[in-house]
């Protein structure tokens, strides 16, 4: 005998309604010795900031500031990461010496005429960062001048013809920020700044 399936009941949204989004548990504290993993932004449990490379770059600013967020994954309509762009790329000269070297207005200008594109985009591999610590990444951030730092694992994909090995494609799997660190160290430091006087900063908050 089938079972009768009965249709369940309708409500209103009504107005003012919000909408969930993914998020990873509660930043922990951590110290320099904590292992490095507690202070990435893990892609497998929170979604990624992304955008088209067509969008231009004024709408790329207001997106970062709607998602709490200064790096964005540029991905093209196969989701196959093209760059990635900062706050730093937006609000730096970066913008104004792209536009007079192409002849573009500042409002003509999109996202891939100024972003990082893929293959100049340094990395971390997740298997050198599942066995280090916090001082690991603060170092490696100190070292590259950068606020971010992306970490990638691998999967294999089958080669296009017969006896050729499997192809090893990067994933993007995690990001280290600098500023989602110093929080979870405890420090409070100002937004923007320089990453020079933000390491400063967190030196002397740690009495290094």
């Amino acid at each position: 005998m089938e079972r009768e399936y009965q249709a369940l009941p309708i409500r209103e949204l009504g107005e003012g309604a919000g909408f969930r989004r993914p998020t990873q548990p509660q930043a922990a504290r951590v110290t320099l010795e904590s292992a490095a993993l507690e202070v990435m932004t893990d892609l497998m449990r929170s979604s990624p900031a992304i955008i088209r490379p067509q969008a231009p770059v004024e709408g790329a600013n207001q997106y970062m500031i709607s998602r709490g967020v200064r790096l964005l994954l540029v991905v093209d309509e196969r989701e196959v990461v093209q760059g990635v762009i900062s706050a730093r790329d937006i609000l730096g000269e970066k913008p104004m010496r792209v536009a007079i070297d192409r002849g573009l207005k500042h409002t003509e200008l999109t996202v891939g005429d100024i972003m990082t594109p893929a293959g100049d985009v340094e990395v971390l591999a997740l298997a050198d960062v599942q066995g280090a610590r916090v001082g690991h990444v603060l170092e490696t951030l100190r070292r590259t001048g950068r606020q971010h730092v992306l970490v990638v694992d691998y999967e294999l994909q089958p080669s296009r013809r017969a006896l050729e090995p499997a192809l090893r494609r990067s994933m993007v799997r995690g990001i280290f920020s600098l500023s989602q660190v110093a929080r979870q160290l405890g420090l409070a430091l100002p937004g923007g700044g320089e990453v020079a006087r933000t390491f400063s900063e967190i030196e002397l908050a740690l009495g290094r």
